[in-house]
């Protein structure tokens, strides 16, 4: 970096800096694949700390390990503006992807081939020869994928299945809708929100066929999103099946490369969530369906020529079955691999058999070997020592001789891995950004560079626990505040929900949470129960009481006033999406402890929020509408219940989000309205739930500090 660059970069502003480099995530490696000979990893990177347009990147381990560029969206394009189709519009929502050019790829089964698609047209990259070309397809294109012999390409256009051949020829539909309302080869909305399947197609191992997901959503009920400041543009029509409403119907089919199809058979009356595929060489095609409530879970493996499926296993739980990422799949000698919560751990389990217990909590299977099986995991409730690892987040190796950790040092780490190949990942509390190494048989032989640019300050961190419930917490003070400067102002920055840890072992996950507090704050967050990360009796404790994360925030907040410098007659809170209900619920509901809140994106009324979230821990509002009314900030007759004093409150909200839809404020402003209580309202013009608008983002930030100090009464 020339002493220009660096004094340019001293000179940013947080809020700007943060903006602009999309919270430190552009220019640093991603979307890791390794071959299975070892030989190549293939990522995703852009050039650059503010260049938005990823691109593909090989990594090459043959000889000495070396860099190639594998295709680079702008030579693709002509340098034409990347023009995004509104299906992968929603794609990238659903993913919260906020970055362009390659953001997404699929390689085949030897990874020397890649597919990904640009402005809605189909490319492939030959990885081994470093070439990159479009191909003709029938767009826009969404999600191609190739064969795994390499010889074609699947892909989504206009709600239909289509293949190509690998050098451009033979295009042609394998299924076609049959009306509006259907697709084939999607994942529906509530999957790709909610489930984390963003997948509807799926290659069989031999190349000759494809399991396909049908989706049919004329029965859900229709939003329409519209853009008060455009008003001569249509409003977007958004099949969002909010609790208690009907789903889409999901079913699949085996579509053959020679036109044959047969529908594949269960019992989609008792379990209409398709919430996981499966298919590898080491067995039959294996589903993970769902009850609708979410407490009886079903793995089915299917017949490939019938169609009809057998029930493998099935799991039952009295409050609801989590969803985890890498499984349900096949051990290399045909068990079943899963994730499960067992005598109150969350759990590896290869066949009939629990390979972990309650020292570790199950976050993720990342590789299922020949030998072993690599996991995410967190420390559990039970692990040794006196040091509770708090935020940490470790990559284990299991088999039937134990559990062996490979990654070191706090930290949050993850890793991919084929064969002798590990790309491991880390984030750690005292480094800016992430390290990515690559290993060969446990040893470094390579770094993959970041080009992320260093943040202009550094977190004052403590990683801590907090009143009897041991609540995980980060506080943060100004980096120039020094003992005897007296207490400070206190700012709860919390998401405090479910899948949604915020306490994490991490430089840049607490960046924000430090720029607030060296505005002259206390900054404290807390990931009370329903929080991700400590056991599943911790997570479910929020079961028909979300309201139960706001007494986690009084108590850890009172629970650190001993140990800290805080001025609890001056507390506010700040959050987003269920951090904008929690700081909703402290301003009405506590009134007595908070003073004022920043309310962003929130769910006011669980009504109008989507089924596979909303009813997994409040049910259906037609069984159970007291407690939809009790967790809700507005209630049926469309007014609040605040307690008194009155509490400063600012709304934020983006008039097209189609996730949490702006009716969620409007409500609530109405309430408060008619309740005589004083807020503000900011609406956010062509903003969606993300916010990756580089004025708009660093904007928020500082208005959220001048309300701050207004409302606390210190400016």
């Amino acid at each position: 970096m020339t002493s220009r660059q660096q004094t340019s970069r001293q000179q940013l502003s947080f809020p700007r800096q943060y903006a602009r480099t999309q919270r430190f995530t552009l220019g640093a490696p991603r979307a890791f694949t390794v071959s299975p000979d070892g030989h190549r990893v293939v990522f995703l990177r852009s050039p650059g700390s503010t260049h938005r347009a990823h691109q593909l990147w090989l990594l090459d381990l043959e000889g000495e390990p070396r860099e190639r560029l594998a295709a680079d969206p702008e030579a693709l394009l002509g340098g034409a503006e990347e023009q995004l189709p509104p299906e992968e519009r929603a794609r990238r929502e659903r993913s919260r992807e906020g970055a362009g050019g390659i953001v997404g790829y699929a390689v085949d089964a030897a990874v020397e081939l890649a597919a990904f698609a640009l402005s809605g047209r189909l490319y492939a990259a030959e990885l081994r020869a470093g070439t990159a070309r479009e191909l003709p397809a029938r767009g826009p294109v969404i999600d191609p994928r190739p064969s795994p012999d390499g010889r074609h390409i699947a892909y989504v256009a206009q709600g239909a299945l289509r293949v190509t051949g690998a050098d451009g020829e033979g295009d042609r539909a394998l299924a076609e809708p049959e009306d509006a309302h259907l697709t084939y080869g999607l994942a529906e909305f509530i999957a790709a929100e909610e489930m984390g399947r963003s997948r509807g197609f799926w290659w069989s191992p031999e190349s000759d066929r494809l399991l396909v997901a049908r989706v049919d959503e004329s029965g859900v009920q229709r939003w329409w999103i519209s853009d008060p400041a455009h008003p001569d543009r249509e409003p977007s029509e958004v099949a969002y099946p909010a609790a208690g409403t009907a789903n889409a119907d999901v079913r699949l089919c085996f579509v053959g490369l020679d036109g044959s199809r047969t529908e594949v058979e269960w019992d989609r009356a008792r379990y209409p969530y398709l919430a996981r595929v499966h298919w590898s060489s080491a067995g039959a095609p294996l589903l993970l369906v769902q009850a609708r409530d979410q407490r009886t879970q079903a793995y089915l493996a299917v017949d490939t020529e019938s169609g009809a499926t057998r029930t493998v296993h099935v799991d039952e739980d009295p409050v609801w079955l989590e969803l985890l990422p890498g499984v349900p799949a096949w051990a290399p000698d045909g068990r079943l691999v899963r994730i499960a919560d067992e005598a109150g751990a969350r759990v590896l389990a290869v066949g009939d058999r629990a390979l972990t217990g309650a020292q570790t909590q199950l976050r993720a299977v990342l590789d299922v070997g020949d030998n072993d099986v690599l996991v995410q995991a967190s420390a559990g409730e039970e692990a040794p020592g006196p040091d509770p690892e708090i935020g940490e987040i470790h990559v284990y190796r299991v088999n039937e001789l134990g559990v062996e950790r490979l990654s070191e040092g706090p930290g949050v780490h993850s890793a991919v891995r084929s064969g002798a190949v590990t790309v491991l990942a880390s984030s750690r509390p005292g480094t800016p950004g992430q390290t990515v190494r690559v290993l060969r048989d446990g040893k470094p032989v390579a770094e993959i560079a970041s080009y992320a640019e260093t943040p202009v300050l550094s977190p004052r961190l403590t990683l801590t626990e907090s009143g009897p419930h041991r609540i995980p917490c980060a506080v943060l003070l100004p980096r120039a505040y020094e003992e005897g400067d007296g207490p400070l102002p206190v700012l709860l920055d919390p998401y405090g929900g479910p899948h949604g840890q915020r306490v994490l072992a991490s430089h840049n996950a607490h960046l924000t949470s430090q720029w607030f507090a060296d505005q002259g704050f206390a900054v404290i967050v807390a990931d009370g129960r329903g929080a991700p990360g400590r056991s599943p009796a911790w997570e479910k404790a929020v079961k028909d009481r979300l309201t139960l994360t706001l007494d986690d925030q009084v108590e850890a907040l009172h629970g650190l006033a001993d140990r800290f410098p805080l001025d609890l007659d001056r507390v506010a809170i700040r959050g987003w999406s269920f951090g904008g209900l929690l700081a909703g619920l402290a301003v009405l509901r506590r009134p007595d402890v908070f003073h004022a809140g920043v309310v962003g994106a929130p769910v006011t009324d669980q009504r109008l929020y989507d089924t596979h979230y909303t009813e997994r821990y409040l049910g259906t509002p037609q069984e159970a509408p007291e407690v939809y009314e009790a967790n809700s900030l507005v209630g049926d007759d469309g007014l609040v219940a605040p307690q008194e004093p009155a509490r400063p409150m600012m709304i934020i909200h983006g008039l097209v989000d189609d996730n949490v839809v702006m009716a969620h404020t409007l409500r609530l402003s109405s309430a408060l309205l008619a309740a005589g209580r004083p807020h503000e309202v900011l609406p956010l013009t062509g903003v969606t739930h993300m916010t990756p608008q580089e004025q708009v983002a660093e904007n928020l930030l500082l208005l959220q500090v001048d309300f701050l100090k207004r409302s606390l009464g210190l400016s």
